[in-house]
């Protein structure tokens, strides 16, 4: 197995070329119980164990990426975020043929089979936009056998044992349902919700330490009106929302301010007029 600084290892023969982990500045806020969930679904309890593939299912923007990548580096992981599409193919999930300098063939590896190979976590965001086809290449490296098969480069792939994999699915309707021997794949379930009040003010102040309180408490009331409602205006609803207004604020420093109106110009430009109705 490579270390993490070689970029290309030899597979049967075939060179590939691996790729690079991703580097962001996320913590995870508030619901401790989703992170033990998830740790615990990746924790490998005997020498005959392996690690379960955990499917983390709710809101778009309620956390779900930010939640997988910092229990990646809780265990002192690299991370590798697949983002998936209603285009991905096969080839992108494992490996891909492309056109070097000289005129030859080279194979690089995606994220996913980077993470396998130098055992790391990796995350295949918003995963139930894939087609079944793309589900079918991923069967064998979500049972027992651990390991993926690259028609294309005309290889076997095995998962180090370290490596880790989750996958995130948005609750709406933009979506391919989901193949019967894949869910039985990917499990457990763990469904985040809404935050509470307060792990959203924490949340909105450990993304924009340099805005005013007012914005802040004006923003909270605004989500916790809409979650009660079942509407579906996330923490990165109210984030963009208080980033912009704390800008329309800047603009005008030295005049005269009606922050309240800023505010409400805010979620209208953001969200449009239908937020009115929780203001």
């Amino acid at each position: 197995m490579p270390n993490e600084h070689e970029s290309r290892i030899l597979i049967q023969g075939v060179e590939i070329a691996l790729g690079f982990p991703d580097e962001f500045n996320f913590s995870w806020i508030g619901q401790k119980d989703v992170m033990e969930q998830l740790l615990a679904a990746w924790l490998v309890v005997h020498k005959d164990d392996i690690p379960l593939n955990p499917r983390l299912i709710g809101k778009p923007g309620v956390g779900k990426t930010t939640l997988a990548y910092a229990a990646a580096k809780q265990l002192k992981k690299q991370v590798y975020i697949f983002q998936c599409t209603m285009d991905t193919r096969p080839e992108d999930l494992l490996i891909t043929p492309v056109v070097d300098t000289s005129g030859g063939i080279r194979y690089v590896a995606s994220s996913l089979v980077t993470a396998m190979i130098r055992g790391g976590v990796c995350i295949l965001d918003e995963a139930n936009r894939m087609s079944e086809k793309s589900w079918a290449s991923l069967a064998p490296l979500l049972d027992t056998r651990r390991y993926v098969e690259s028609i294309v480069a005309g290889l076997k792939v095995a998962a180090h044992p370290e490596f880790r994999v989750c996958v995130t699915m948005n609750d709406d309707a933009s979506t391919f349902e989901i193949p019967e021997y894949i869910h039985s794949r990917l499990q457990p379930q763990i469904y985040l919700d809404f935050p509470e009040a307060e792990e959203e003010r924490r949340i909105l102040r450990e993304n924009l330490p340099f805005i005013d309180e007012y914005i802040v408490e004006y923003v909270i009331n605004f989500l916790q009106r809409a979650h009660a409602n079942n509407e579906n205006y996330t923490i990165r609803d109210g984030i963009n929302v208080a980033r912009y207004a704390a800008k329309r604020i800047k603009t005008l420093d030295g005049s005269k301010v009606d922050t309240e109106s800023l505010l409400r110009q805010a979620v209208i430009m953001t969200l449009g007029d239908e937020a009115l109705a929780y203001l």
